[in-house]
């Protein structure tokens, strides 16, 4: 029963949406690496819920860091981060420990922890834990920048509801990181809004699809077959909750298309050797070719609704209609950006130590 993803650089997660606290270690880093706690602080708040279109639970998200930092920079040693849960309503879930959440693992724990695990806001399984996932993924993303690789993440569609495509990209990923809701054209991302609080007023949810930019990956970076960088990005977003698809490059929509079109022409740019189109995604035969790597994330909408909705009990074996209370987003593909950016950040760290070894992070390096 392991939560910990990585090979190099591993990330390990703790804690219940409604225990005292949720964290997480991170285990692999070079010692000497800078701990910015003002970009830690700044990419919670851009998790953090937000008006109408979110959630009323408003957690602070103090952080604490418990080891592995030293004088603000990283010890080499295994670097726990700690965020206390202070705004716990822990009441609203008495009715339904168990009572099966369409949408939830709720069955799916009971099946596996047979009864023992904490059923109160999802647990283990809830969104909450994303936020200690933001917090190191601040400390990894700082990492990647100082070797000038920088990435970003727009709501690509929500509710039915497209933003313009990724186009200047350096500009465009600047943008994105100074935004609380990621869209490129604000006048799209107003009518997403709406759409999400007209969700809302029917009791119901939205889903949507995170588009992502990475630009400054060397070439080189990834294995063959089983631990390519299409499976590792793709293991690590799949452990996102709610995400449901993954793609790279055209996606699904490349099956469409013939080889001629398919197939990305390759030229050279002074030294670099280039593709004249991107389709593949940066990424060939698992391995980064030194282009912008390119993904979307389908995610789901918030199975938390507020519409009546069949289910079971499943201890005792019988059925339910279910009427939900308590405080839930209507959407939550808004707020998963940043925890998509993080985990990317994550898997490419690892990456990149695997490639290239725990002291190419250094400084001087």
């Amino acid at each position: 029963m392991k939560n910990t993803i990585g090979n190099a650089v591993t990330m390990t997660l703790f804690g219940e949406s409604h225990g005292d606290s949720i964290g997480v270690v991170l285990d692999g880093l070079c010692p000497g690496v800078p701990v910015n706690r003002a970009l830690i602080e700044r990419q919670l708040d851009l998790r953090r819920p937000f008006g109408a279109i979110s959630t009323a639970r408003r957690e602070p998200d103090v952080f604490e860091l418990l080891s592995g930092v030293y004088e603000g920079k990283t010890t080499g040693t295994p670097l726990c981060i700690r965020i206390p849960n202070t705004q716990t309503r822990s009441a609203d879930y008495d009715a339904l420990r168990t009572v099966a959440r369409p949408g939830h693992a709720d069955y799916t724990a009971y099946a596996k922890y047979h009864g023992f695990s904490d059923p109160r806001g999802g647990g283990h399984f809830s969104g909450r834990l994303t936020a200690p996932i933001v917090a190191a993924g601040a400390i990894l993303l700082g990492m990647l920048r100082q070797k000038g690789i920088v990435l970003g993440t727009h709501i690509s569609r929500c509710a039915g509801i497209a933003d313009r495509p990724f186009s200047d990209w350096g500009h465009d990923l600047a943008l994105l990181n100074e935004k609380q809701f990621a869209v490129l054209d604000d006048s799209v991302g107003e009518a997403m809004q709406s759409a999400i609080l007209a969700a809302a007023a029917d009791g119901d949810s939205v889903g949507g699809v995170l588009e992502t930019a990475v630009l400054g990956m060397p070439a080189g970076v990834g294995e063959p077959w089983f631990d390519g960088v299409e499976s590792a990005l793709a293991r690590g977003l799949f452990a996102i909750p709610a995400v449901k698809g993954v793609e790279f490059g055209d996606g699904f929509a490349i099956a469409e298309l013939r080889g001629s079109v398919a197939n990305d022409p390759i030229t050279v740019d002074g030294a670099r050797v280039v593709t004249l189109t991107n389709r593949n995604g940066g990424i060939g035969g698992g391995i980064t070719n030194g282009m912008p790597i390119l993904f979307r994330t389908a995610i789901k909408p918030t199975p938390s609704i507020f519409k009546s909705q069949d289910t079971i009990d499943f201890v005792k074996n019988e059925p339910r209609v279910l009427s939900l209370g308590g405080r839930h987003d209507p959407a939550i593909v808004h707020r998963a950006r940043v925890v998509v950016d993080s985990i990317t950040a994550l898997i490419l760290v690892d990456l990149l130590t695997g490639r290239f070894g725990t002291d190419w992070w250094k400084e001087n390096a």
